[in-house]
């Protein structure tokens, strides 16, 4: 085999050629990054929302909290339900929850509407819902028009600050506290007494029921028992399976367009790796002539300018995934096509992204050096030599 050491010499004597083939494979390798970061950070987001021990109950046929709608005696047969944890103040652990969408104007541009997520919840709420906690402020108060508000909102929203008020529903809402839910999409709601809400919106129903399995492991037993009941018609899902499954339209959405994208530009910067590697066979078509006739077979000529093309993708895959590093944790927002509601996350940059970068790059580097290391590799001696 020809020594690996003639190839990276060969790189750092053409640095200019070099530098920008490995930039442009590095921008096409943190532009499939960013894209696969904001899909990944938006199911992220869905799948911290719910939770294993929890299950919710939907009006039957109901694919979304939005067109479902419950009544109070379906919440009663709930609660009474055996499947249903009790707190310790003897209490069962069910929140029935109204949920609608309200229009309200961003910060920078009053003009840009967005709909937000407004949740009436219980006392129990707080409780069943054990990632979500007040950071800051009092929670809502029995009996009064008071908002908690989530705090992916308040830097995107104006008149959300704690001692504001916010007017939708026809109605003036004091904002009383922010809370926060692990990063979850009900970071991106405002939540107040569902009493309050209902009279207010939609009348006298809820639109989804959360309760807290005594046994997360009989799940099924629950679904079923519930599901079988006659006096009410309802579907039940695990909360977790029920949000993950709100993700998959536009997780795929995204995963598809990073994936189209990409490969668009991935096209530009192969043809830029074949341009550099014909130009460099070119001009050292003297030296594989030397070492075909030094006895190295024309395969390892292929392997050797294989690897040299791969070598260069690789620096252009690590400068990518150091230009794509800085998205981490980066707040952006889209709308939910499930609920048609804003939803605030972070894009998510994973050490398993960096990798896919890495191997996207190794694959733009084998591609774009492949036909010059096969006419490297085909040189008669004679020929090279002159």
């Amino acid at each position: 085999m020809i020594p690996i050491v003639y190839n990276v010499r060969s790189v750092v004597r053409r640095p200019v050629s070099t530098t920008l083939t490995a930039l442009g494979v590095g921008l096409v390798v943190a532009v499939f990054i960013g894209m696969l970061a904001l899909a990944n950070g938006f199911r992220a987001a869905l799948a911290k929302t719910g939770s294993d021990a929890n299950a919710m109950v939907l009006r039957k046929g109901a694919d979304s909290e939005l067109s479902s709608g419950l009544g109070r005696d379906v919440a009663s047969i709930i609660a009474a339900d055996p499947h249903v944890a009790i707190a310790p103040d003897n209490r069962p652990l069910v929140s029935p929850e109204v949920y609608v969408l309200v229009p309200l104007g961003k910060v920078f541009d009053t003009t840009q509407v967005a709909n937000v997520v407004v949740r009436g919840v219980s006392d129990q709420a707080w409780q069943v819902r054990s990632n979500v906690h007040v950071t800051e402020g009092q929670r809502p108060a029995s009996g009064r028009a008071d908002v908690c508000v989530g705090k992916r909102l308040v830097q995107r929203f104006p008149h959300t600050g704690i001692g504001e008020t916010l007017r939708f529903g026809g109605r003036d809402w004091k904002v009383t506290c922010h809370f926060a839910a692990a990063g979850s999409a009900f970071e991106s709601e405002i939540w107040g007494e569902n009493e309050q809400f209902m009279p207010v919106f939609r009348g006298e129903v809820f639109q989804s029921i959360t309760f807290r399995l005594k046994d997360p492991a009989a799940f099924d037993e629950a679904q079923r028992s519930l599901q079988g009941d006659k006096r009410m018609t309802v579907d039940v899902h695990r909360e977790s399976d029920f949000y993950a499954q709100q993700s998959r339209l536009l997780g795929t959405i995204l995963g598809f367009l990073a994936v189209m994208i990409t490969s668009i530009m991935a096209v530009g910067a192969v043809f830029g790796a074949i341009n550099t590697m014909y130009a460099a066979i070119s001009s050292r078509a003297p030296e594989i002539g030397v070492l075909l006739t030094l006895g190295f077979r024309p395969w390892t000529v292929l392997v050797s300018f294989l690897a040299e093309s791969a070598f260069i993708a690789v620096i252009g895959g690590i400068l990518g995934c150091l230009f794509a590093l800085p998205l981490n944790g980066i707040v952006t927002g889209t709308t939910n096509w499930s609920s048609f509601s804003e939803i605030a996350f972070s894009f998510r940059v994973t050490p398993l992204l960096l990798f896919a970068g890495l191997t996207f790059a190794v694959v733009m580097g084998v591609i774009g050096g492949f036909f010059p290391a096969l006419r490297a590799a085909r040189l008669q001696v004679v020929q090279a030599l002159r």
